[in-house]
């Protein structure tokens, strides 16, 4: 067994928690570094290439192994961590070899800050993701931009509140449409999470009215190897899908192309909603009331009580629709006034007493503000008229 092995070995005596394998010896070298994070009942083992992240889940009693294999010839430095040693392994260019170990007992070890840190996003630092280091959310070493930080917190949360849904069934492929995705920042994100971190077999379309847009996005898709992720030029109103559609993301959707949206998702029993809506000029220009006027008296107040209604009548609208609905924080009020999402869930079974309130309660609203809802119209007058 080579000295380095031997190290290797002698490291995972201690209950390490955290390693990284860092200076390849070639240039070459098809990953650039390797971490070792311990799980709930494995080790993990993240491989980065200059584009790509590899996971691959070791068992305990065979992570040592894994690890020379890995190591042993390729890497000039190892560090690893444990609830109380830190542990260094270098070897020069030479083959000499250097193993260092201090107690860190009584401290919050950096093994410990990092996991934890990590448990607290699905996106972690650490891991190359191309479309954040893109955005100038992580540098080429997948750590956070500290300027950034916020933004890093908000796509996470996004993250968070797909997953809240997406893990409650065991999708093995997921279809989506993008809604006037733009420039799909989190169009990309969510593709990698689906695909990279769920393992979930997915193809989304973005569609936007901006064609240099499509074409920039289409160019990145290709670039990151994200092969069932597209976009097309087209308006959310009337839009034919190819597939049969899982799930429907529309993010800042301007005024009532948001209620095209949810009409189509709704028309193509898509299993899950993902919406922020934007810029709720209908009802603002629509409400007048003899008995709340306090609430149309001052202008400020009529726009954000006009959109809070109307983010209100549409949830109700898709709980009538066999939605389970809900209205979440989505942006900090520090970023911007428009920091509700609505997740909408199909539903089994919606019984017509229940589905019945909800329309009730959206009767009451329009007959108290005079106001005349496009989603309403699309999805109870039109179909009733047919």
């Amino acid at each position: 067994m080579s000295e380095l092995r031997e190290c290797i070995y002698k490291i995972f005596e201690n209950n390490i928690t955290k390693m990284v394998i860092s200076k390849p010896v070639s240039k070459q070298a098809e990953f650039k570094k390797i971490t070792i994070n311990l799980l709930k009942d494995c080790y993990q083992i993240t491989k980065f290439t200059d584009k790509q992240v590899f996971h691959e889940n070791i068992r305990s009693d065979a992570i040592a192994e894994r690890v020379a294999v890995l190591t042993d010839g390729n890497y000039l430095q190892i560090n690893a961590w444990s609830d109380d040693k830190e542990i260094s392994v270098s070897v020069t260019k030479k083959g000499k070899l250097f193993y260092k170990a201090k107690n860190i007992s009584g401290t919050a070890t950096p093994a410990k800050q990092e996991h934890n840190r990590q448990k607290q996003y699905i996106l972690p630092e650490g891991e190359v993701i191309a479309p954040l280091v893109d955005m100038g959310i992580f540098t080429k070493e997948g750590k956070v931009v500290n300027s950034m930080y916020d933004k890093y917190k908000q796509i996470n949360r996004f993250i968070e509140i797909i997953d809240d849904s997406v893990k409650q069934s065991d999708y093995k492929k997921l279809n989506i449409i993008d809604f006037g995705c733009g420039k799909s920042y989190l169009t990309f994100i969510v593709y990698y999470y689906l695909t990279e971190i769920k393992r979930i077999d997915t193809t989304i379309i973005g569609l936007d009215l901006k064609k240099d847009v499509i074409e920039k996005c289409n160019r990145a898709a290709e670039k990151y190897g994200y092969n069932n992720l597209r976009f097309e030029l087209g308006d959310i109103n009337g839009y034919k899908c190819p597939f049969d559609v899982d799930m429907v993301i529309t993010l800042h959707a301007c005024d009532t192309a948001t209620d095209f949206a949810l009409y189509n998702a709704v028309n193509w029993n898509a299993k899950m909603i993902f919406s922020v809506p934007c810029c709720q000029h209908e009802f603002n220009k629509q409400m007048k009331t003899e008995n709340l006027e306090i609430l149309t008296r001052y202008g400020i107040i009529q726009e954000r009580f006009s959109a809070l209604l109307t983010d209100s009548v549409r949830a109700n609208l898709l709980e009538y629709a066999g939605y389970k609905t809900q209205l979440l924080e989505f942006i900090d009020l520090a970023h911007t006034p428009k920091n509700i999402l609505i997740r909408a869930v199909r539903k089994q079974g919606q019984s017509a007493k229940v589905k019945g309130k909800y329309l009730a309660e959206v009767d009451r609203a329009i007959k108290e503000f005079n106001v005349d809802p496009t989603l309403y119209r699309l999805l109870v007058k039109e179909k009733n008229n047919d």
